[in-house]
């Protein structure tokens, strides 16, 4: 694949989690992007962990991408999407990010290697009758689920439900998630996300198969399946 720009390089891939090391083992990728305070993770961290474990038993790594240089948060994603081909081969990719992350995952969507985006309270300026809102063309193709909590007071839910209607339009395989009563952070049911968050990006990348809330989230006609709520305990009995 072609590598972007010097000033792209800045940024860095982290320690790999999950399956066993072994290059010829991996059959798929999740890039997390951070939000833009490293001292307010999100649910990325946990969501690494879950990861490490899950990945050993479905072939999947996962790398934080560490932003540096000049270049913009997208190109550096798209940067790490080309290094993943370096590193691993043809293999499918989820950019999955929280806060201007989760911005980030959706905008660099368009890249060759990405299958799908998990978007966790992307941090959105879209508002009502915008005259430029976020593009959606990008994430054609692509699974594409967002998780935003409706107390969220840093990001308006309801820009991410708005740029979701546009994406469904264009692709029927987008689905949006609301927590309830959590905020930006998504602390109060961060096991919940998490669950979520895993059972998304194995699905995505690695079974082809979704728990039952995702797969009816994606398949309903809007708005039932952009205003899918999270139960409490999601989770606890995933793909039952």
């Amino acid at each position: 694949m072609a590598q972007h720009a010097p000033p792209a390089r800045g940024a860095r891939l982290g320690r790999v989690a999950g399956a066993n090391g072994s290059v010829s083992t991996v059959s798929g990728v999740v890039l997390l992007l951070p939000g833009a305070s490293r001292f307010f993770p999100g649910p990325l961290r946990p969501l690494a962990r879950a990861l490490g474990r899950a990945g050993a038993a479905n072939g999947l790594v996962a790398h934080t991408v560490v932003h540096g240089g000049e270049a913009s948060r997208e190109e550096q994603a798209r940067w790490a999407a080309d290094e993943v081909g370096r590193r691993y081969g043809d293999v499918p990719v989820c950019l999955a990010g929280y806060d201007a992350g989760g911005l980030t995952a959706l905008r660099a969507a368009g890249h060759e290697a990405v299958n799908s985006v998990l978007a966790m309270a992307p941090s959105l300026e879209e508002t009502a009758g915008s005259d430029s809102p976020e593009p959606v063309k990008q994430l054609s193709g692509r699974q594409v689920l967002i998780v935003h909590g409706t107390n969220d007071a840093r990001s308006d839910p309801e820009g991410s439900f708005r740029l979701a209607a546009r994406a469904k339009k264009a692709n029927r395989s987008t689905c949006r998630f609301e927590v309830h009563s959590d905020g930006h952070r998504l602390r109060e049911h961060q096991a919940e996300v998490v669950a979520l968050a895993v059972d998304f990006i194995v699905g995505a990348l690695a079974s082809g198969r979704y728990s039952r809330p995702v797969t009816d989230a994606l398949a309903a006609p809007p708005p039932l399946g952009l205003r899918m709520p999270l139960a409490s305990g999601f989770g606890r009995s995933l793909r039952g």
